[in-house]
């Protein structure tokens, strides 16, 4: 059986068999490093009982302070500013280890440190064409917020996607027909 535990260092070497495909995006490791420093509690991988890396995620945080404090989603007055949050910045499970529920569990577990952490929402970008992402997403209860113009290197558009959590309880940070709302790259963190 597969285990999540944190991510370490050394696993930074070993998790290239699971960017396998053309619709994981992969970053240098001084990248993953440099988030792994900032926030080690946020990092995770999935590790089968062989000891091999069958998956990992990556989650940062919001880096600026609100335009007006105390932060409150109905007087601010940025329509592009992030409240504290969890963003899934990296996810990707092996090409061998797929359909085991391997992204389901690093999800949840996740959204559970952002929650204990008073986050609003969890959020992440995926490729517009990327269906399957999509729609393992949206059962788990995320929904488009909206569509980040030409965003990839490639000229594709993102869907920024939301997960309210405990402490938005209004749910003031997800909306309807997100894909509808379009922004440009520069607009978002």
């Amino acid at each position: 059986m597969a285990t999540i535990r944190p991510m370490r260092p050394a696993d930074l070497l070993k998790i290239s068999s699971t960017n396998l495909d053309h619709l994981t995006e992969t970053y240098n490791i001084g990248f993953y490093l440099e988030y792994l420093t900032k926030w080690p509690d946020l990092c995770r991988v999935i590790e089968g009982h062989d000891g091999k890396i069958e998956g990992y995620s990556k989650v940062e945080a919001s880096p600026f302070p609100p335009p007006v404090t105390p932060y409150s989603p109905d007087t601010n007055p940025d329509p592009n500013y992030l409240p504290w949050h969890g963003h899934i910045t990296a996810l990707t499970i092996a090409p061998s280890a797929r359909r085991l529920g391997h992204a389901t569990r690093l999800s949840e577990a996740l959204e559970q440190s952002a929650d204990a952490n008073n986050a609003w929402f969890v959020d992440l970008f995926v490729r517009a064409s990327n269906e399957i992402a999509k729609e393992l997403y949206r059962k788990m209860g995320y929904s488009v917020y909206r569509c980040v113009v030409d965003y990839y290197n490639d000229g594709e558009d993102a869907l920024d996607m939301r997960k309210p959590l405990s402490r938005d309880k209004n749910k003031k940070h997800v909306r309807e027909n997100g894909e509808n709302f379009k922004v440009r790259p520069e607009d978002v963190w």
